[in-house]
This record gives structure tokens, C-alpha cells and sequence, in this order.
């Protein structure tokens, strides 16, 4: 074969090559500019709960936007995270994720990886935690709790609703960063731990804002510092832990929606587009706030990111502490 030959051959294939990508190009754009046509599934959990509320909230917010009825469904925890993960990537199959969706997989062996098995839509909302101690317990601060921690390592007990919990993990990021050993007693349920802190047989809870107020209010525990990262609107008068005496710490409970794996970019980008015009309007706002959420206005992108950073980090704390589910 001439080198001629050879040279018109490979350009045929290279333009063969370059239609049969514009092609797919074409039929991607023309795919994403019809979405969507039908109806769109919102999976979640716990009906009549805190998630339940959330998904129905979003679904109504974007409901007009997108112009197709958002219609939730309710399956166990197990069934609705399989049924996403299954689903064609069409966009029509979303998840309601909430923190115990991320970091499950990384305390015990489970079927599927967040960051990996699906694609993260938009961040909706994260739940702002609050330090609370016993009012007995002689502290007023994050730096003086650190300190009489590291006084009595291995004294001062904190309870939280179960090993690998969202109010363990909290709790072992801060002893992580802060350098101290404290005595961890996991419960079965948040009522058990709140009774028992509430009458000093445990020392310390790192819980959400919306459930320690009212006891702080009333004079029945001490609230020190608020987790996030920057101060909360639902308790304003808290300074971050960060500011508050353990620099670089913060601890949220973040909430969004999921697509299956291999979504079209185009497609979640539109989703993400319609829920952060719904997320900047003061009645979805309000909804939030009321029950105890922050609603987040972000990129599909940054949701990302900021996934793949906090997976990092908890696993991290998760391998040095040395915590699994058996352990409970």
C-alpha cells in the first residue's frame, strides 16, 4: 500500500470519525432541549418525615419551572437508593439524598458509593448542629471544654444516636482535630440520648439546632458554638466552633438530589438551574427554615466538589478513630 493511499484512508476515517461525533453531539443537544416531556420521579424515604417534607417541597418548587409534574415516591431507604441506582440516566429518576446517604457506605459495606454511583443534581439544604452541654459540666466555651477535656482525657461522655451516626461523626471529627479522648456511649434512638444528657448522665451532644433550642431556651442545657462553617441564621447569637476555639472545623448535615450515573451533563444542569431558582425564592426559604434547614444556592459542579472533599475528610476520621457499625 503507497503512502498515499494510506494517507486518503486515514483521512476518511477521520472525518467518518468526526460526523459520527457531531452526530451524538446533535442528538444529545436536540435530547436535552425536549427535557423534559414527561413526568419526573423524586425517590425518597421516610414518609411523612423530614425527608419525605423536603422532596415535596423541591418537587412543588420546580413543578412550574420545568413544566411537567415532579411526583415523590416513598420507598424504604435500601428500595429507593436501588431504585435510582438502576434507573435509565434519563433524568426522569431522581434521588433525595440525605448525610446518611453519603457517609453510610464509608462506616459499613454497602452496595453502592455516593460519589461514584450517581451524579450529585444540586444541594438543597444543610442542617446546622449545635455543641450542647449539660448545664453542670463547668464550661462556656469551645476552648474551655477542650481544655478540661484534655484535663480528664477519657471522662467526659457524649452520647449519640449510634456508631457511624451523623451525631457520632461529628463528635469524632471534633476529638480528631481538637486532640482529645472522649468517652463515646451510642443509643439506640435521640430520645434515650437527650433524657440522659438532660439529666447529666452524659456530659455532651453535638445535635441539630432545631432539636437543642428549646432546651437552651428553657436553661436546660448549654449550647457552646454552632457547627457550620460560617454563622446560622437559625441560631445567630452562637459562634461557629471554628471561630469558637477549633479552627478549620466544621460539621453539617447536608441534603440534595441525585441522578443515576452517566446523566447527561445538559440534563442536570437544567434540573440544577430550576431548583436554584427555586431555592432563592422566600417562600421555599421559609419552608426550609421551618424545619430547621439552610437552603444552599450552588453549581451541580461545586455540589461535586464539595462531596468529594467531605467524603475525603470523613473518611479519614472514620479510619483513625477506627469506627464500624459492629462496634455499636
Amino acid at each position: 500500500m503507497t503512502f498515499a493511499r494510506m494517507e486518503r484512508m486515514t483521512s476518511r476515517l477521520f472525518w467518518r470519525a468526526l460526523g459520527l461525533v457531531a452526530l451524538i453531539v446533535t442528538a444529545g443537544t436536540v435530547y436535552s432541549q425536549s427535557y423534559p416531556s414527561k413526568p419526573i420521579r423524586i425517590i425518597t424515604d421516610d414518609p411523612g418525615g423530614n425527608a419525605d417534607r423536603a422532596s415535596r417541597t423541591i418537587a412543588q418548587g420546580i413543578t412550574q419551572s420545568l413544566g411537567q409534574p415532579i411526583i415523590v415516591e416513598n420507598r424504604t431507604t435500601i428500595a429507593a437508593i436501588e431504585t435510582v441506582m438502576k434507573a435509565l440516566p434519563d433524568g426522569y429518576t431522581l434521588l433525595y439524598g440525605a448525610s446518611t446517604f453519603i457517609y453510610g457506605p464509608l462506616v459499613r459495606k454497602m452496595f453502592y458509593h455516593p460519589t461514584k454511583d450517581f451524579v450529585p443534581v444540586s444541594m438543597l439544604t444543610r442542617q446546622p448542629s449545635v455543641v450542647v452541654v449539660h448545664p453542670a459540666l463547668p464550661v462556656g466555651t469551645i476552648k474551655e471544654l477542650i481544655v478540661l477535656a484534655k484535663a480528664k482525657p477519657g471522662d467526659l461522655i457524649f452520647a449519640s444516636i449510634g456508631v457511624g451516626s451523623a451525631s457520632h461523626l461529628a463528635v469524632a471529627l471534633f476529638t480528631s482535630m481538637a486532640g482529645i479522648n472522649l468517652l463515646h456511649v451510642p443509643y439506640k434512638g435521640s430520645g434515650a440520648a437527650s433524657t440522659d444528657l438532660l439529666a447529666g448522665r452524659v456530659h455532651l451532644r453535638i445535635n441539630s439546632a432545631q432539636s437543642v433550642i428549646p432546651f437552651v431556651k428553657s436553661g436546660k442545657l448549654k449550647a457552646l458554638a454552632v457547627t457550620t462553617a460560617e454563622p446560622s441564621v437559625l441560631v445567630p447569637w452562637l459562634p461557629t466552633v471554628a471561630s469558637a476555639g477549633l479552627p478549620g472545623y466544621h460539621w453539617e448535615s447536608t441534603n440534595g438530589i441525585f441522578a443515576p450515573r452517566k446523566t447527561p451533563p445538559s440534563i442536570v444542569n437544567r434540573l440544577n438551574q430550576a431548583m436554584q431558582r427555586a431555592l432563592s425564592s422566600s417562600e421555599i426559604k421559609e419552608k426550609y427554615l421551618a424545619s430547621g434547614a439552610e437552603t444552599i444556592n450552588d453549581s451541580a459542579a461545586a455540589f461535586g466538589e464539595r462531596l468529594k472533599s467531605e467524603v475525603a475528610r470523613l473518611t479519614r476520621v472514620i479510619k483513625e478513630a477506627g469506627i464500624k457499625e459492629a462496634d455499636g
